[in-house]
This record gives C-alpha cells, structure tokens and sequence, in this order.
C-alpha cells in the first residue's frame, strides 16, 4: 500500500476529530442537531485552517443516511462514498480554474435536478473570491432562491473580495488561526499514534513555524520525519528550518544580559558557523524574552518541566521587567530593519549591540531606585526631567540635542497611566457637550484626548489617531500608520472602557491603521503650541518692561526659553 501524507491521512473525518475552530463548530452542531439549516454557507480563513475540511464534514452530516445530525454514521454509503471522494451529489469547485461565467451557468443548469441518491445536492466552491463579476450575477439569483434540495458551501482565503450581495446570502464563519499550543498537541497525538518518536522541542519549533495551520503543520512533520530517519528531533528541524538550537539563543542572551560585548559577539560567531536564519533567531530571541517576562511577573504559569527553566529563572532574576521591555522592543523593530541590511548577520549583530548600547543607570534625582535608560557614551542634560502632573507625567522643556534624548517617555513610564483611568476633572468650558455621545464629532477628538489625558504607550495611539465615525456604539478610529507597533487589542479594550466611562454608557472601539487625512490631537497641539509661541513672542517684544531691561542691559530675549503655560 502505497504511503499516504499525514496531512491527508489525518484529515478529520467528523466534528469529534477536528482541532481548533470550536466556535464554528458549536454553531453547526446546534444547527444540524435541531434541524435549523440554512442554503449557503461561507467559511473564511487563511490556508490550511479547515475550511474545506468543515465543508466536507458538514456535506456528509447531511446526507448520511441515519439521519441529519452533528455525528454522521461514517457507515453507511453515503458516508463512505463522501469518505472516498466519490459521492455522485457532492459536487466540488475549484473557483480558481473556473472563473468564466460560461463554467458557472453549466455548474448552475444542473442546480433544479434533484440528487441522485443523496438528501441534498451538495455544491462546493473552494476559492470564491476568484470568481469573475459576471460568475458572481449568475450565482446571485440562485443563491437568493435555491430549490429545497441544494446547498451551497463557499470557501474563501479573501472574503472581502465577494461581493456584498453574495455575502448577504450566506450564514458567514470566520476560522481563527489555530494556536501553537493547539497544534504542538495534536501533532504530539499523531506522532504517538503514528509511533514516530519525537522531542518537545522539536514539535514546538514545527508548530510556530506553521503559522496557525495545520495543514503546514502536518506537512512540515513529514519533512521533518524524512529529514530525521523516522524521528523529529529538535537538531534536525533547527537544520530543517533554518533555524538553530535554544542553546545558542540563551548563550547570546545571557552574554547580553551580563553587558559582555566580547563574549556576545564570540557565541554569534559560533552561531553563524551553523548557517542560520537570523530573522529565525531573532524571533527565538522573542520568544526567550516572553518566557522570561512570564516567569517575571506569572512565575506560577511557567512549564517546570522545561529544560531551560533553571537558566530562564536566572536570567528573570538578572534582569529588570523594564530591561526586558526595551529588549523586547528593540528585537521585534530590529525583524524590520534586517530586511534592509546589506548581510544579515551584520544587522543582527548590530541589533544585539544597538540592545547593548541601551543600559540602565541610576536615576540621580530624588529617587535612586528609579531606572532610566541611556547610551553608554552620554550624558543627560540637566535639564531633562520628568515633571509630575496630578497622576501622569510630562517631559518637561529641555535644551538636549537628538542625540541626547533618552527613552524615559517610551519605557521607563510605559505602563505608568496605561490604566489610570481619567483625570480627576474635566474641563466645564467647551461649547459643546461632549458627554453626549449624539453630538460626539471628528473635530471634538482632540480636546476630549485632553480630558482624558491618558499616558504610556497608550496616550500616543490616541494623540495620533483621528475619530472616524460612531455605529451602534462603536466608536472607529484611524491610527496614523507611523505608529502601527504600538497597537494591540488590549489597547482598544482600555480606550473603551475610558470612553465608556467618559460618555456614561457601554462602548465598544475598534481603531484601524490607516492614512490619516486630518489633523491628529498631536499634530493640531504642535500647531497650537506654535501659534501661542509666536503670540508671546510678539507679546514680550511688545512689553514696556522688557523693552526697558532689554535697553538697560543691552540685553536679548532666548526664543527657545519662551514655552506657552498650556498647549
């Protein structure tokens, strides 16, 4: 018998067997259990996710013999011809190769016979959004009126390509990206049913380098078993993929850790004699800096049973929550540049040394514990302080040159007002009132931002986002696309709950990463703090008493000393 692929011999043959996807499963199970179906169904997701797997089990849940339901019999014809790929009533489209219109008027004249055999005709269109215009009119009107004894399933990797008359037709189910740990543990279950042994490092490097499909997943186990001799070994897949032993990883990082330069660039060098991927590396450097983060601050949620617990303990131990954020940063921007340098080795490297270069010092100040960070070879102006505002901080107005400017405002306070909430007050004078979500318009954006007058990393998404519009309280954002790096979810979470209490109802945002066509908060203060720079100059020069000294003393007045009291 010849050799079947993982991929194809582990495709799931009902809902039971499938990994992931449990919020479209729950929704189909309910509906073929109590006979709620409907004509048209559209799966989307990227490959390799389950779309057509879900399609084909859903095809055979409804015609299997035993009856509509969830868990189809796998016995009788129909299921063992859809088993088989040779059911006469479930007819499969590759929309890719059938985009003309002519190929769907034929697939849709056959629509008004009834099955042959079968409960229902079955029509699966895989790729969808390769149809032609002119394809999607002619399954529009069949859509919107099928015969009782059709069902349409769509499959997508581009949704936003069908057209929305399409969309409207279908019951639409978006499959998420499985998650690594997700897909590390079922391909542990196939590796231990298929007696391949195997390492757990090895696995979990093969289900990172999956990205959330199973499909690469299994494909590359295969590779991976081939390449091993019939094991999956965690030296072979480094090979495999490009990518390198965790041990390099901790060495290099450890090196960094102790501000070594030397030693830091001697394990480079030994890392390089085994050709690695750097942008591989870097990412493993990531993912050492997540466990190291975790064991931090979620000591108790660390895998004991990790070999490299120990040294990630010692390093956790080593370092400052606040190192560990500016490494982390420094690598996952670093991923961007390496795709310029001229040789990849050189931008790593100058990565590793630009995480160097940052060190931390004790803060002179009032506070000694505090941490703030520095090039090795500067000084910071003595005019350079942080000012204490109610419960935030402002970076005061310095004469410090660029290459002076340290990362306090982006690190050392990242977190300080994330969730403070708002300020204690709001300002009474605005003509109109904000709090009133009916009246809430693009140009009031910016004078909200300065009552809430949020900080960390936070206050720079909303000084440079612009409000876009307001449906069914939800409120849409724009975020200049500068600063697409600091965006997460969480971050929309937080800004909900400040608006929502701000507007004294339940809000939800969503803030998307665009062109920005108007004037940002930060932008229109910059604009304002010029203008009142420019008022006081002419004020001041305009002064009888300062005309007086200025004549007295033969003296000048320092532009850059005059800053406007509020922007």
């Amino acid at each position: 018998m010849s050799y079947q692929v993982l991929a194809r011999k582990w495709r799931p043959k009902d809902f039971s067997e499938m990994a992931g996807q449990e919020h479209v499963l729950r929704v189909l199970s309910n509906s073929l259990n109590n006979n709620r179906l409907h004509h048209a169904y559209l799966f989307a997701g990227t490959r390799g996710v389950g779309k057509t797997t879900i399609a084909r089990v859903l095809s055979k849940c409804l015609n299997c013999e035993s009856g509509i339901s969830a868990t189809p019999c796998g016995s009788c014809s129909s299921c063992v011809e859809m088993n088989e790929g040779r059911s006469i009533d479930f007819i499969e489209v590759d929309a890719a190769s059938k985009t003309k219109v002519e190929d769907t008027r034929d697939l849709l004249d056959r629509v008004h016979y009834a099955p042959s055999k079968s409960r229902f005709t079955i029509y699966l269109i895989d790729e969808a959004h390769m149809l032609s215009a002119n394809s999607f009119n002619a399954l529009l009107k069949t859509l919107e009126e099928p015969p009782s004894h059709v069902k349409f399933l769509l499959a997508t990797t581009d949704p936003k390509k069908l057209p929305v008359t399409i969309l409207s037709r279908c019951i639409q189910f978006n499959l998420k990206n499985l998650a690594v740990d997700k897909i590390s543990k079922h391909l542990k279950f196939i590796l231990a049913d298929e007696k391949i042994p195997f390492e757990d490092e090895a696995v979990g490097r093969l289900a990172r380098a999956a990205n959330g499909s199973m499909r690469d997943a299994l494909t590359l186990t295969d590779q991976a078993v081939g390449y091993g001799d019939g094991r999956v070994l965690s030296e072979y897949v480094s090979v495999m993929l490009g990518s390198i032993t965790k041990s390099f990883i901790i060495d290099i990082f450890s090196a960094l850790a102790e501000r070594n330069g030397k030693e830091l660039l001697k394990n480079i060098e030994t890392m390089a004699e085994h050709a690695p991927d750097y942008d591989c590396a870097l990412g493993d450097i990531l993912i050492l800096l997540h466990e190291i983060s975790v064991h931090q601050i979620v000591p108790e949620s660390c895998d004991k049973g990790d070999d490299n617990n120990q040294v990630i303990a010692n390093l956790a131990k080593k370092l400052s929550k606040e190192d560990i954020q500016l490494f982390y940063q420094i690598c996952l921007l670093g991923r961007n540049d390496l795709q310029m340098t001229p040789d990849p080795r050189i931008g790593f490297e100058m990565i590793m040394l630009r995480a160097l270069a940052f060190r931390p010092e004790e803060d002179r100040g009032d506070n000694p514990t505090k941490k703030k960070y520095s090039f090795d070879n500067q000084t910071h102006s003595g005019n350079n302080k942080i000012a204490k505002k109610d419960d935030g901080y402002n970076l005061t107005k310095s004469s410090r040159q660029p290459s002076q400017i340290t990362v306090d405002e982006s690190i050392a306070i990242q977190d300080e007002k994330q969730s403070s909430g708002l300020s204690k007050e709001f300002t009474s004078d605005e003509k109109v009132d904000f709090t009133l979500l009916e009246k809430f318009e693009a140009g009031h954006w910016s004078s909200i931002c300065k009552q809430l007058d949020i900080g960390g990393a936070l206050g720079q998404i909303v000084k440079n986002c612009i409000f876009s519009r307001v449906e069914n309280d939800k409120l849409f954002f724009v975020l200049d696309s500068g600063y697409t790096n600091l965006l997460s979810k969480r971050h929309e979470s937080a800004l909900a709950d400040l608006l929502s209490t701000y507007f004294a109802r339940t809000l939800q945002v969503s803030i998307d990463v665009g062109i920005v066509e108007m004037d940002t908060p930060r932008l229109e203060a910059s604009r304002s703090f010029e203008d009142n720079k420019e008022r006081l100059i002419v004020a001041l020069n305009e002064d009888a008493q300062i005309k007086h000294f200025k004549q007295l003393f033969d003296g000048s007045i320092e532009m850059d000393s005059i800053v406007p009291k509020e922007v």
